[in-house]
């Protein structure tokens, strides 16, 4: 008698990279940091459309347009976009300080920002908040960094990279 026991199967792990005010500036450590993931976010301050080029040759990019994104090329590119990636909605604005109040209300597991170049993850309300910080020229003595956002069941986790200056 062949007897089956139920085991436990680990969720697939579904691996988001985080980036942000790039400022024309896509740097080889950049690059390597989000090598691997499923997807790119890009919370603005592009620059140029040269770097979502770059960009998409490691994976598919969802961006918003930051207060430094001007042009034909920045015109197509929305201020802010939601999406869903396994069941978990991922609200991606430049400005946090322009997201709505009533953000909890608008059912956001996560929100991702950039504009002030801090890196910081932070969760408040049930709300993941993350800011993966500047990848691009250096900010005062603000660190260079992009973020991995995790998604394993419905679970959600996001980490920060610092990044040397290469």
């Amino acid at each position: 008698m062949d007897v089956r026991y139920p085991v436990a199967v680990p969720a697939k792990l579904t691996r988001i990279g985080l980036i942000s005010d790039t400022h024309n500036l896509l740097r080889p450590t950049a690059k390597l940091a989000l090598a691997g993931v499923e997807r790119i976010i890009h919370a603005g301050d592009i620059c140029s459309a040269r770097v979502l080029e770059e960009l998409r040759k490691i994976a598919p990019v969802v961006a918003v347009r930051g207060n430094n994104d001007r042009g034909a090329w920045a015109s197509a590119i929305p201020m802010t976009q939601t999406i869903t990636i396994e069941a978990v909605s991922i609200h991606i604005i430049h400005d946090l300080d322009e997201l709505e109040h009533d953000s909890q209300g608008a059912g956001f597991h996560v929100v991702v920002s950039g504009h002030s170049h801090r890196p910081r993850v932070e969760r408040r309300e049930g709300i993941l908040f993350v800011n993966p910080g500047s990848a691009g020229p250096r900010r005062f003595t603000l660190p260079i960094s992009v973020g991995i956002l995790e998604i394993a069941g419905g679970i959600v986790d996001a980490k920060l990279y610092t990044l040397n200056q290469q």
